[in-house]
């Protein structure tokens, strides 16, 4: 195969592509890790992270990298996606089909433009899912942003390993043309998302506001919601601390220890 090293960008920052994160999520065959290490590998990227794989560590996975060993030993595998994003600033999911509920959709290189921007203040991830069906909503949910690889519509079937080369190679550009931006703000975590999505479940379940038997898509909305805020972690805080206060059941233990001190 002829050398293509002459084609990709010289000025990538080192730093940028070391905070942009591959995470792949139950990948089914493992030579599909190998060729999506090979890919990254070529494109100058190394965090890699594997989600309950089925089949790793395998020979033909190693077989697949061909040159890419390194990325596969680096590799952390994870039980869930939760801790595969958990240092996370910013989270892209890719999804080949449109869903019920409505999710900020990014094509790929403005995805990429955006993962870059974010790896400033933090890791920023790309999560691919599996081979035969994709990431499930509750996988989508857990991430900020939506990407689609446009393609043929009457044949749109791209193999996992060929979408990460996509992706890998658009992080590459970007982290060659991005300026940095000064950050503005003090970045929130994917755990301090949760935590605050999960303080903010149990405040609307207290209150009544929201029936646990019958959720609907009331929290869908409102994570949707909260990443297209984008708060910093001062705001968040702030939200924490308001949700505290206005929970009913620390509500009625200040009560309770009132009543018992008088």
């Amino acid at each position: 195969m002829a050398d293509s090293s002459h084609l990709l960008p010289e000025d990538c920052g080192p730093d940028r592509l070391a905070r942009l994160r591959i995470v792949l999520v139950g990948a089914q065959h493992p030579g599909n890790i190998g060729a999506a290490a090979r890919a990254m590998k070529v494109m100058g990227l190394a965090d890699l992270v594997l989600v309950a794989p089925e089949r790793y560590p395998d020979p033909e996975a190693t077989s697949r990298a061909s040159g890419a060993e390194d990325i596969l030993s680096g590799a952390r595998v994870v039980a869930t996606l939760e801790e595969a994003l958990a240092d996370t600033v910013l989270a892209i999911a890719t999804s080949a089909r449109s869903r019920r509920t409505e999710w900020p959709l990014v094509d790929v290189r403005a995805a990429a433009g955006r993962a870059v921007a974010a790896s400033v203040d933090g890791p920023a991830a790309i999560v691919f899912g599996r081979e035969r069906a994709g990431l499930n909503n509750a996988e989508l949910e857990r991430c900020q942003l939506h990407l689609q690889i446009p393609a043929n519509p009457d044949y749109s079937s791209l193999n996992l390993a060929a979408a990460v080369q996509v992706v890998a190679y658009e992080l590459r550009v970007a982290a060659g043309a991005a300026i940095a931006p000064t950050p503005s703000h003090e970045p929130v975590t994917g755990a301090d998302m949760e935590g605050l999505f999960g303080q903010l479940q149990g405040v609307l379940e207290a209150s009544g506001f929201l029936d646990p038997n019958e959720p609907m898509l009331l929290m869908t909305r409102l994570r949707r919601l909260f990443y297209r805020a984008a708060p910093d972690r001062v705001e968040t805080n702030i939200l924490r601390g308001a949700l505290r206060s206005l929970d009913p059941r620390g509500s009625a233990n200040r009560r309770a220890r009132q009543a018992s001190d008088d």
